[in-house]
């Protein structure tokens, strides 16, 4: 391992190491150096600065006297020894550049090469002693570089185990998942661990000049690669898995016997062709275990009259104007076509057949044209309303534009009422709006929407609120985020007061649908709908919020939601002025909890090469409402070969989220109207 900036390193860049010794210190030193804090993945400025001096300075000085493994006429693994041989008199670019690249890599056969490199050219860096120079010195010396208080252990991001005759690789290694650069180059490696998928962090990996005859699928985790050198190995083919390496810019094949399909696509079109091609060609790989469903209250609403639950499902679902290659360079062009990933949202949803389902960047054209019709099959009813800039464009520019989609059981609710949120929109007319720049400046030119749905249970008559809403996006505007989120909680206050005075239904009798294919047929008598729920105010009427708001758990907007208020204080205000909201701080009176913080969250929600989070939630009303089952995470055992969503199996970067709720009774209602009438039947018999 190695640092530009450090002399603490030299200790490891010994080449008169063993690889015995190497491997017998891995435990040990992991244990007193291993700081994996995310800065350690950032030191990108010291990682390219050593990728340049090494790669393209080599000194012919640096390679010894001996050099067993390749000779001038010779080359590993039957490669023909000239270029003429090797492209009938013709050269491109592309074999140019790999035949320049892959002698480098043959000089680079001493122990350590590259780190003594970055150590002869970096000023004020010697060359780390030689073990018998070692020995001479005091062993306190070497401990304080490596641990000196000045120069801590946790800058360096580079490790080379070049030269050191490795037969094998220490599980520890892998530990190690800040390491940007890896250098394995000329040792005996037959085999490299599926391990390797853990560093992926990775932007160079050098496997040269060993005898690997396979590559693990997961080698297609390493998607930060940018040089990946496989000279002179023993491989015949390459995984698919190596499509999802977009970053590649480097693949040293040469000095291997690749099958000709494989090498005449790099030698002719160069490294991103290769890459593209076992992208595009990549088979369907087998599918994930189910998502668990986890039951949490088996109890709630079991006996004690007639249950009242329902499911709802929350799911974000990429749209097609959002999913382009060059933001999903890792995704075969079939997996991300819309028709494709379109079809599977549907599966999706059927296949959950929640009571209740919120989607997100659903775009006008496919709601009205596609959604609808197919989800009214399975008796869903929808609302829908396209963000704020739909109302600018011609009828064909607004199919394009996403929005909000709710859509709900229609044999099991009636639909009360629907209204939208524009969150610009609703800022600029706030009465404290004027003089407040930032509102005109940062919130009001971002156009993103909720929509909200007022439901009745036609057969218990309980009514819900039911949110859907997307957030913006960008952490540089937390502050954005926040105000939306405000306004949201602002707008759900106003509209449910309303709400809690609306009138009873008079006429609740559903439709009678007939029996889906494979129903019971039996008779059965009709249940009688019960009377329309009373509510004194607002935040008794039960409410769940589903959707996307682009925060983590702890953030400003999570925090709000989940704690009923924040001060005009918060830092992610950043002291911009949002009229009363920055001046006395926000609130709501509704008692929120996240139905997955039931289980501490799912690990994440949104899963991509550069980013795994939590960004999507169900929240439900705790004082009127319980969660009773969830459904489960990924399985982690696929995810290990799987660096991102959308692929085969996940039409969209985000996870679809699913929550059963029971509705709690009126105790104190329930009491009175139960034991009045009865205690005066029993005096009378008495």
């Amino acid at each position: 391992m190695y640092s530009q900036g450090h002399q603490g390193q030299h200790a490891m860049m010994n080449g008169g190491q063993a690889h015995q010794r190497f491997m017998m210190q891995m435990p040990k030193f992991q244990h007193q150096n291993h700081h994996p804090h995310p800065a350690q993945q950032h030191h990108n400025p010291h990682a390219n600065q050593a990728s340049h001096t090494m790669n393209h300075n080599f000194s012919a000085g640096a390679l010894t006297s001996s050099t067993p493994h390749f000779t001038p006429s010779h080359l590993q693994n039957g490669t023909p020894a000239t270029v003429e041989e090797e492209l009938d008199g013709s050269m491109n670019e592309h074999w140019q550049q790999q035949l320049q690249l892959a002698a480098e890599s043959r000089q680079a056969n001493s122990p350590h090469y590259y780190a003594r490199t970055v150590a002869q050219q970096s000023k004020g860096i010697q060359i780390a002693p030689s073990q018998a120079d070692t020995q001479e010195g005091s062993g306190d010396n070497r401990g304080d570089a490596s641990g000196s208080k000045e120069n801590p252990r946790q800058g360096w991001t580079a490790l080379d185990f070049g030269g050191q005759g490795l037969r094998a690789l220490s599980p520890a290694l892998f530990n190690y998942q800040f390491l940007t650069k890896l250098y394995l180059n000329h040792n005996k490696l037959k085999t490299l661990p599926p391990a390797i998928g853990q560093l992926r962090n990775l932007n160079h990996l050098d496997l040269s000049g060993n005898e690997i005859s396979e590559l693990p699928e997961e080698i297609g985790m390493l998607t930060n690669l940018r040089k990946l050198y496989l000279f002179d190995n023993s491989l015949h083919t390459l995984p698919y898995e190596m499509g999802y390496l977009y970053r590649l810019e480097t693949l040293g094949i040469e000095g291997n016997p690749l099958n000709e399909v494989l090498k005449s696509q790099i030698m002719k079109e160069g490294t991103k062709a290769l890459i593209k091609y076992l992208k595009e060609e990549m088979p369907v790989h087998l599918p994930p275990a189910d998502r668990d469903w986890i039951v949490l209250d088996e109890t709630s609403n079991s006996s004690n009259g007639p249950v009242d639950k329902f499911t709802a499902l929350s799911y974000n679902t990429l749209c097609d104007q959002s999913a382009s290659p060059s933001h999903y360079g890792y995704v075969p062009s079939r997996v991300l076509s819309w028709e494709f990933r379109r079809d599977l949202i549907l599966s999706e949803i059927r296949s959950h057949d929640a009571d209740i389902v919120c989607l997100q960047e659903i775009d006008q054209g496919n709601y009205n044209e596609f959604f609808r019709e197919q989800l009214a099959y399975n008796d869903y009813k929808g609302v829908y309303w396209p963000r704020g800039r739909a109302m600018g464009m011609n009828e064909e520019e607004a199919k394009t534009v996403d929005g909000c989609a709710t859509f709900f059981k229609g044999s099991k609710f009636i639909l009360l009422d629907k209204q939208m949120i524009n969150f610009g929109q609703t800022a600029v007319r706030r009465p404290d709006a004027k003089g407040q720049d930032d509102i005109y400046n940062r919130l009001w030119q971002k156009d993103h929407i909720a929509v909200v749905v007022f439901l009745e249970n036609r057969m218990t008559g309980t009514r819900l609120i039911v949110v859907n809403c997307h957030l913006y996006w960008d952490p540089a505007y937390k502050d954005v985020k926040l105000i939306q989120t405000a306004i949201l909680m602002e707008e759900i206050t106003k509209l449910a007061e309303g709400y809690a005075k609306y009138p009873p239904l008079t006429d609740k009798t559903a439709f009678r649908f007939s029996e889906p294919e494979g129903g019971s047929q039996e008779n059965t008598t009709p249940v009688e709908p019960a009377p329309s729920a009373e509510y004194s105010s607002g935040d008794q009427i039960p409410l769940i919020i589903c959707g996307d708001i682009n925060s983590a758990p702890g953030s400003a907007a999570y925090n709000l939601i989940a704690h009923g208020g924040l001060t005009e204080e918060h830092p992610d205000l950043e002291k911009r002025m949002y009229g009363n909201l920055s001046r006395v701080g926000m609130s709501h009176p509704f008692k929120l909890k996240s139905a997955y913080g039931a289980i501490g969250e799912l690990p994440f929600t949104n899963y991509t090469p550069d980013f795994k989070s939590i960004l999507d939630y169900i929240w439900y009303s705790t004082n009127v409402l319980n969660v009773t089952g969830l459904l489960g995470e990924v399985d982690k055992e696929y995810l290990k070969k799987v660096p991102g969503f959308p692929n085969f199996h996940f039409p969209s970067d985000h996870l679809a989220l699913m929550a059963e709720f029971s509705v709690k009774g009126k105790k104190g209602k329930v009491v009175e109207a139960d034991f009045g009438p009865q205690r005066e039947s029993r005096d009378k018999s008495n």
